[in-house]
């Protein structure tokens, strides 16, 4: 059996165990204050408790993508602050993995093959997390057009447009392999005359 090591204050249960622990030992070392709890399977040491919510993020969801009010934030495009972190996951992922208290998730489902394209990594304060490119990200944002406030929409397609790191051909493309590119053409294209 292969075992995967790794230095971080972040563990799961099935390390401790290879490691010696059983799960009364466990218990007593959360009970002992040693370390905390931070979702099922997964433990930190108590002075990891104040990591970074990127750091935990990073940790928890190394295959998600940072996606729809997080990514336009993130970007610039918008300056309403979302209360969790949206996040893109294969749709085939366990829900159970977002039952955490901290840090909020929001997450979203896909097939793997659109969870394959327009990803690239970003700085965030410090972190290097998946995050849907510019491009993607606004595809995304118009498909979820219905689901996002109408104020935040306008003014994301805007400064998208506005932005000069923008590729409308790479927007198009993305728009074909989601199937809406009369939509996309339609509400990017007003902005564009």
């Amino acid at each position: 059996m292969k075992t995967k090591y790794r230095y971080t204050p972040l563990f799961e249960s099935g390390e401790l165990r290879h490691a010696g622990f059983r799960p009364e030992n466990i218990a007593a070392l959360v009970e002992e204050g040693v370390i905390e709890r931070v979702k099922h399977g997964y433990y930190r040491l108590s002075y990891a408790a104040d990591l970074e919510e990127e750091q935990l993020i990073a940790l928890l969801y190394p295959d998600g993508v940072i996606c729809r009010y997080s990514a336009l934030c993130h970007f610039g495009y918008s300056d309403w602050t979302p209360s969790a972190w949206d996040i893109a996951v294969d749709r085939n992922t366990s829900k159970a993995r977002f039952n955490i208290e901290y840090p909020p998730i929001s997450p979203f489902y896909m097939t793997k093959e659109h969870l394959a394209y327009g990803v690239m990594q970003d700085d965030f304060n410090g972190i290097m997390l998946n995050v849907f490119d510019r491009d993607r990200l606004i595809c995304e944002v118009i498909r979820s057009e219905r689901k996002i406030d109408a104020e935040i929409f306008r003014k994301a397609v805007q400064a998208y447009v506005n932005d000069e790191r923008h590729s409308i051909s790479r927007l198009i493309e993305y728009a074909s392999k989601r199937g809406m590119s009369k939509r996309v053409e339609e509400r990017v294209g007003i902005w564009l005359v």
